[in-house]
């Protein structure tokens, strides 16, 4: 039976990734190593400066006290599987939020499925944009959309059609729909994300200040073709972006060439 691993940034009793878990169990044996609490917008980040402590929560579920997902990723393949075996799909979500444009690199959802294709495992992180996220929550969201995608192409997969090559994964958006409002699936580039200010300044009862970081509005800039990520999700599309980890500007080595020598 095929294995897949997952992940979740939202912690391992994230409602995401209960959701993804029902999902997959009937098509491959499923294991799960989720941090301990959430760690979403941790990025690619790796715990150098202290242990790290894997806890079972159940048969073939962990969680790592205040490990990133990147940590989870690491730690797990090469201790949770035998030598030589890998899984043969690592999914990492589903995130409760967007993950599109240059928010892929703050993501710790898409950061786990970074580490994934880095030992050269085919990765996929989803996640549900919301209109409300708060409110989306508390009315129960079902995930039906995201489940229903999620099974297809992860059948795909692991019937050997992985369409990457290496160091590269799928980055998946489902849009805050009804199965049946659902347009079909674009395949996208990442959008260029806009960023606005929003932090807030407090005191506490000592005096001292400290601040709260936001969640920022989705605004982004438009693509000339409406070929992102943002505009699929914003008409009704599944967004699947192609991510690659390198992140080389080659049209600019000629011109910094020419540039030092001046």
């Amino acid at each position: 039976m095929k294995q897949i691993l997952l992940t979740n940034d939202d912690g391992f009793d994230a409602i995401g990734l209960k959701a993804l878990i029902q999902a997959l169990s009937p098509i491959a044996k499923i294991t799960v190593v989720a941090p301990a609490k959430n760690k979403s917008a941790c990025g690619h980040s790796l715990t150098l400066d202290r242990p790290l402590r894997m806890a079972k929560v159940d048969d073939d579920f962990y969680k790592i006290d205040d490990g990133s997902p990147t940590d989870c990723m690491f730690i797990s393949i090469h201790n949770l599987f035998k030598e030589g075996y890998k899984p043969d799909l690592v999914i990492s979500g589903i995130n409760i939020g967007a993950n599109m444009g240059e928010d892929i690199t703050y993501s710790g959802t898409a950061s786990a499925a970074m580490e994934a294709v880095l030992h050269n495992i085919p990765a996929i992180a989803i996640s549900q944009v919301c209109k409300d996220r708060c409110q989306d929550i508390k009315n129960g969201w079902d995930f039906a959309l995201a489940k229903d995608t999620i099974v297809k192409i992860a059948k795909k997969i692991l019937n050997n059609q992985f369409p990457l090559g290496e160091r590269k994964f799928l980055n998946i958006n489902i849009p805050p729909i009804e199965p049946k409002e659902c347009k079909g699936i674009k395949i996208t580039k990442a959008g260029y994300r806009e960023y606005g200010n929003d932090t807030s300044r407090h005191l506490n009862p000592r005096g001292e200040e400290y601040y709260w970081i936001g969640l920022h509005p989705l605004i982004w800039k438009s693509s000339e073709n409406k070929d992102c990520d943002f505009e699929a999700i914003k008409d009704n599309y599944i967004s699947i972006s192609p991510i690659k980890l390198d992140m080389t500007s080659y049209e600019d080595i000629s011109i910094l060439n020419q540039w030092i020598k001046n």
